[in-house]
């Protein structure tokens, strides 16, 4: 049966988190085993640097940032994805670009592995 939902979040707001400057979150969807939310970033934006207990994709949907995974850094943009491990240091954020991501939270699947390609 066909099925249509709404969204869990409709509009853009502030990502709540402190350390967290002129980004904004719209959470698409949560699931027991994934969440998938659209992270956009302003000019002079940033995600705190911080471990999670989940494996974490980002996915760059326009524009262009940075992001570092422990002590390691690099420009991402719009086309490319990076994985974050669980417990190990991230951080993303824009200087003088905005960028729009795709972020996906693996709640349950993180010890399954992932298919990399």
């Amino acid at each position: 049966m066909l099925r249509i939902q709404p969204i869990q979040r409709d509009g853009w707001t502030p990502l709540p988190f402190g350390g967290c400057r002129n980004v904004w979150v719209k959470m698409l969807m949560k699931l027991e085993h994934m969440g998938l939310a659209m992270l956009r970033f302003d000019t002079d934006g940033t995600i705190h640097e911080h471990p999670a207990e989940i494996e974490i994709d980002v996915i760059c949907l326009e524009g262009e940032g940075m992001v570092s995974v422990g002590d390691e850094q690099s420009p991402l943009k719009a086309g490319e994805r990076v994985r974050w491990p669980k417990r190990t240091p991230h951080r993303l954020w824009t200087t003088t670009s905005t960028m729009l991501t795709l972020m996906v939270e693996h709640y349950g699947s993180a010890e399954t592995g992932h298919d990399d390609n």
